[in-house]
């Protein structure tokens, strides 16, 4: 992609197809009321988010008949977790580079199809070896869509309306968590994990239908115009917002990958799917607030994103002996967690300029270490303390979070947004 047409100081003439956007009717409120986003074509984007995210969670909730069937044990089988984030980590920045001249409908539609053979293997195989190369290819080709779907939503759509772009986009993350896992878990139990993971294959085709017949195609970069990555990181605001990427990811993902463990030591072991469906709804409606405000908001939101995770790692730190109060700490944490995707991307985009793609590989990178160092993280803290300190741990690593965000006013979570 394009990195100077998707940051959000870049002009909006052209619409989704190409035409002359409405001019602008200052007395009928302005081109944003004049201007609609392309539904059909963001909603796609939001599935393939779904389905990555979805997909890289889904063996969490099917370990037991996973290790059964793979003769292993089930420590062994999470590792399949973990090879996913460690293929996209790896792999995003090389890519993202390698493909920068792919126009990104046919790149979408490469790292999609790739993702549909992987779990089709993953489906299918009898041995572990085979299964783990499976994983880390489809993590591969999810960091390859992921490096790629923000600013391909922010294209699609008029500058003022960017902000509302990627928050659609970015909604296939908590409905995956809140919805999928257990919704896949569930299959997996009835059906068998082979056809969960069949399941997913099925709905990448249907995907790629989608994307083929609905989503809008756009240049990638001239050979002189792609950005080092190295260069990305000397524009001021960048590194602010891959250190908040990372530490933020890791204190959330510290508490989510054990939070039936936590919550099994707090005797609310059988009530997981119920505080995961809270969590999920709250992180939707926070989607909703950062979608709605993000293009004047972005610094103020991301402050009281941080600031409600927090909130809630407190509650649970020092009040888990109330039910109510465990609910509570749920809604708090998924309405500050929801739009987190969202801002970061955004972030990110807005700093880099020019070199938007190179900083959204290594957002995506950053993100996926975070992921599998909280998991590596709560394990060590869970055999060595107990799941008491994961909230306390939560808090610990949001304060330089908070630090970072207040302090980068000016570059990376400024007071004003480019303007259009």
């Amino acid at each position: 992609m394009s990195s100077s047409l998707d940051t959000a100081g870049t002009a909006a003439a052209p619409g989704e197809n190409g035409r002359a956007a409405p001019p602008r009717q200052a007395r009928k409120g302005g081109a944003e009321e004049q201007q609609r986003l392309p539904l059909l074509a963001l909603s796609a984007l939001t599935v393939a988010v779904f389905l990555t995210s979805l997909t890289e969670t889904l063996p969490a909730g099917l370990l037991p008949a996973m290790s059964g069937d793979l003769r292993v044990s089930e420590s062994a089988t999470g590792q399949t977790v973990t090879i996913y984030a460690i293929g996209t980590a790896l792999t995003a920045i090389p890519l993202t580079a390698a493909t920068a001249g792919w126009r990104r409908k046919r790149l979408l539609l490469t790292a999609m199809a790739g993702f549909a053979v992987a779990n089709t293997v993953t489906a299918v195989s009898s041995s572990y070896g085979l299964t783990m190369v499976a994983r880390c290819v489809a993590g591969v080709a999810a960091g390859l869509a992921w490096a790629l779907l923000a600013g391909y939503a922010r294209r699609m759509a008029p500058v003022p309306l960017q902000g509302k772009a990627i928050a659609l986009a970015m909604a296939g993350i908590p409905v995956a968590l809140s919805l999928g896992v257990p919704a896949g878990t569930f299959l997996g139990e009835t059906l068998g994990w082979r056809v969960a993971f069949l399941a997913m294959t099925v709905l990448t085709v249907v995907l790629l239908l989608w994307i083929g017949a609905a989503v809008p195609d756009y240049p990638g970069q001239e050979r002189g115009e792609r950005p080092k990555m190295l260069r990305a990181l000397r524009v001021p605001g960048v590194t602010p917002v891959l250190f908040v990427t990372l530490v933020f990811v890791l204190a959330h993902t510290v508490l989510y990958a054990y939070v039936a463990t936590f919550l099994n030591d707090l005797g609310m072991g059988r009530s997981t799917g119920l505080v995961l469906l809270v969590f999920g709804a709250a992180s939707l409606l926070g989607i909703w607030i950062v979608g709605a405000q993000i293009h004047r908001r972005l610094r103020s939101l991301s402050i009281a994103s941080a600031l409600l995770v927090a909130v809630s790692a407190a509650l649970l730190a020092v009040l888990a002996d109330s039910t109510a109060l465990v609910y509570t700490a749920a809604f708090l944490w998924g309405l500050g967690w929801g739009g987190v995707p969202t801002l970061l991307q955004t972030a990110a985009s807005d700093a880099g300029g020019d070199f938007a793609d190179a900083a959204q590989a290594m957002l995506v990178t950053l993100w996926n270490v975070a992921m599998a160092g909280g998991g590596v993280l709560g394990g060590i803290l869970l055999n060595l303390i107990g799941s008491g300190s994961f909230p306390w741990t939560v808090l610990a690593l949001l304060l330089p979070v908070l630090a970072v965000i207040v302090l980068a006013r000016h570059h990376g979570f400024p007071a004003r947004r480019p303007s259009a």
